[in-house]
């Protein structure tokens, strides 16, 4: 399991976490089940992403690591907003909008090397 793996685990945990801290609300229910599959999700996806059998499959597997980062982010503003004084929330938010620059930047990067990979010439070799 590589740093980038183990930040996912981390993160995931850590919501988890912070999610049973917060005081039981039947009307929040819902919303706290939704964060809880959306930040345990990215580091599935990233696993999968390390086994991807091709740039764009990689490339589709980060998209959905993104995807579930943005929903987490979300999520964490909305829990933010109720429980504002709620560290975990402030902390957790932080992290994943880090770590939706991180895969955007890796999504971006190899995008431009496949992007340059299509450009170039055909081989004169057979």
């Amino acid at each position: 399991m590589n740093d980038l793996q183990k930040r996912l685990l981390r993160f995931s945990a850590e919501v988890f976490k912070a999610i049973q801290k917060l005081p039981y609300n039947i009307d929040l229910k819902d919303n706290k089940n939704q964060l809880i599959r959306a930040s345990s999700s990215p580091g599935a996806h990233y696993g999968e992403a390390q086994s991807a059998s091709s740039r764009k499959d990689f490339l589709y597997k980060i998209g959905a690591v993104l995807k579930e980062l943005r929903e987490s982010y979300y999520w964490l503003m909305f829990f933010k907003e109720i429980y504002p004084k709620n560290n975990d929330m402030i902390v957790l938010s932080t992290e994943a909008e880090e770590l939706v620059e991180i895969f955007a930047t890796i999504r971006k990067k190899v995008s431009l090397n496949n992007s340059a990979e299509l450009t170039l010439p055909p081989s004169s070799n057979p």
